[in-house]
């Protein structure tokens, strides 16, 4: 049996949206962040040593004799597309569509994630208590990296990741796969903190497409509530 190790309002979603696209069994344990930091509790740590979420456990046999961990998205998906997939959510191998799918594998979270959490980062240092002599500085020092770098960047990958999806529905080609599955938290976060809205309509379409998606509405359903899922 899997079991998602599942983070509220996380990247862990989009694990749950994945076995649900294939069909797979899997329980989830239920992990809450913490209402002031919004970090990971520190029992995830048992699970991992880095504390994170999302990570799996599969009950298959790994090398040491006890059951597989995998954590990371991106590893999370592709280890269960190739242990469990039969070839499916995943362009063949040899077509522009399986390097354009490698490609968005990891643009999710090698590229997209970073001025996101930048963004995150900075507008709550704007917003963070602090002495009153020290609040000018901080938030002149947060506003001036959010404008000169990190909005910047975010409006550049937006325009990118909308041209892309001028050219076909999905982001790998004309089929949905796990590439759309790995970018939709990086598109979701976007809409929430990084002003996508529909002056970039082929992403916002992008959103309702997936939205819709029955599995979709079956992880959300397990997972709990997540607040990422509008469009």
């Amino acid at each position: 049996m899997i079991t998602v190790h599942h983070l509220n309002n996380s990247r862990s979603q989009r694990v749950l949206w994945l076995l649900e696209e294939l069909g797979l069994p899997y329980q989830i344990k239920k992990y809450e962040r913490d209402a002031q930091t919004m970090l990971a509790p520190p029992e995830l740590r048992k699970v991992h040593p880095l504390g994170k979420s999302p990570v799996i456990t599969d009950d298959v046999v790994g090398a040491g004799g006890e059951p597989v961990t995998v954590a990371e998205s991106g590893a999370i998906i592709e280890y269960l597309l190739e242990r469990y997939g039969n070839g499916r959510l995943t362009p063949a191998v040899g077509t522009p569509e399986r390097l354009q799918w490698r490609y968005w594998m990891h643009f999710a979270e090698g590229t997209a994630m970073s001025p996101l959490l930048l963004k995150l980062v900075f507008e709550r240092i704007k917003t963070t208590k602090m002495p009153f002599f020290a609040k000018p500085v901080a938030r002149g020092i947060a506003d001036k990296v959010l404008g000169l770098m990190v909005e910047p960047n975010l409006a550049r990958q937006l325009d990118f990741m909308e041209a892309e999806l001028g050219k076909h529905d999905w982001f790998a080609g004309p089929e949905f796969s796990a590439a759309d599955v790995q970018m939709s938290f990086p598109v979701e976060a976007s809409a929430q903190r990084a002003g996508l809205n529909a002056s970039r309509p082929n992403l916002m379409a992008f959103l309702k497409r997936i939205h819709a998606r029955p599995a979709y509405q079956r992880a959300l359903e397990r997972g709990g509530p997540y607040s990422f899922a509008n469009d």
